[in-house]
């Protein structure tokens, strides 16, 4: 209603001829809001024999707006036409009657602000809350990026660690299972070089005989001259002893003593004063300090000085280096070629052989050596090389 009302106020002019029939000069009416500009309708309750409603904007030019309609019971026409913002703002609607050849007609103007438009805080409004919108769903799906690259590196991470745990794990079974190598081809390496040092040893065989006459009481020897054992076993063992025919100043010399399963024994060498002191009192039993020996008792290997090397195994067979040069005796588990220590000679001159069976009565002898040629590649060696 008050926009109606200040559209009225608006009308600028009307002009009038004269018509032939009785009513109302067209009369301008604001209907409603359209389409983004004002509904206009021209009326007119004239009577009319042949009418036509024809609409002007503010330059003169002609504009189409709806079919004239014609009512019968008053014998009225009207029109309408949506007046747009920045068309002019002013419109006019005449109406010709043909036949009497008059016409009718009515003006309007309608300020800007009254037509219907969008407020610019509405517009800031909309685009603050659209790029609002656009950061919140950018900040979500930031988030949810986030969220996936958090669970892909974490789970990156986990894998990262099974893999170094995996790795740690194959290290440590590599570094266990090299460790077990290298602990294997240590000890082949030693096994060669034993048996190596025990090839070495060999190519110095000598033949050893027993001296009947330097020999302890109770003590019997082979027709042989090569095995001895105790002929009172009631004797305290290691007392009796029999030293060997003969005896060497220098060099190196090597032999071999068949010990097989007597429970204690004794082997090694004596100087010539104790050979002949054992020659001349053939009943009694040489100083301990004057013996440089090999003693096995109670499952255990006694060098002199009493050192144990009983890690050792127990062997049948104990093989003899002397190395007059070096002052040093060495003894071998033959059957292993394996040594079994060495002991440092702390006197010079000749040295004998001597030996010394346990109390069981069973026999203790040397075994025949034929010299060999040192070779220095142990067949084992040959083997590893092939």
């Amino acid at each position: 209603m008050g926009l109606t009302a200040v559209i009225f106020l608006l009308v600028l002019a009307s002009r009038h001829q004269p018509t032939a029939g009785v009513g109302h000069d067209p009369l301008l009416v604001v209907d409603d809001y359209e389409d983004g500009g004002i509904r206009l309708k021209c009326l007119s309750e004239r009577l009319f024999s042949e009418a036509q409603l024809l609409w002007t904007d503010s330059r003169g030019d002609n504009i189409t707006g709806t079919p004239l309609s014609a009512d019968t019971g008053t014998a009225g026409v009207s029109s309408s036409i949506v007046l747009k913002a920045g068309s002019g703002n002013s419109m006019s609607c005449r109406i010709l009657d043909k036949q009497l050849k008059t016409s009718t007609e009515s003006s309007v103007a309608i300020a800007d602000a009254f037509f219907p438009s969008t407020s610019p805080w509405l517009a800031a409004f909309v685009v603050i809350l659209l790029l609002s919108m656009f950061l919140v769903l950018a900040a979500i799906y930031k988030i949810r990026n986030n969220n996936k690259e958090i669970t892909r590196a974490q789970n990156a991470r986990k894998q990262i660690e099974q893999d170094i745990d995996e790795l740690k794990r194959k290290l440590d079974e590599q570094g266990r299972r090299f460790e077990k190598e290298n602990e294997d081809a240590e000890k082949r390496i030693e096994n060669v070089w034993n048996e190596l040092k025990f090839r070495k040893a060999r190519s110095n065989a000598v033949n050893i005989t027993l001296d009947q006459k330097c020999k302890h009481p109770n003590l019997c020897i082979s027709d042989d001259k090569r095995r001895v054992k105790s002929a009172d076993k009631k004797e305290t063992a290691l007392k009796a002893m029999m030293v060997a025919t003969e005896g060497f100043p220098d060099k190196k010399h090597y032999w071999e003593v068949e010990v097989g399963n007597q429970s204690q024994w004794e082997l090694g060498v004596v100087s010539e004063n104790v050979r002949n002191m054992i020659m001349n009192n053939m009943g009694i039993s040489p100083p301990v300090n004057s013996l440089f020996s090999l003693q096995y008792s109670q499952g255990k290997y006694i060098l002199t000085g009493r050192e144990d090397v009983s890690d050792c195994k127990q062997c049948s067979v104990v093989g003899v280096l002397l190395d007059v040069e070096s002052s040093e005796l060495s003894f071998y588990n033959v059957e292993e070629m394996s040594p079994l220590g060495s002991v440092v000679l702390e006197f010079t001159g000749k040295l004998y052989p001597f030996f010394s069976p346990d109390s069981s009565g069973k026999w203790l002898g040397v075994r025949p050596v034929k010299p060999q040629t040192y070779d220095p590649l142990p067949q084992s060696e040959k083997e590893i090389n092939e």
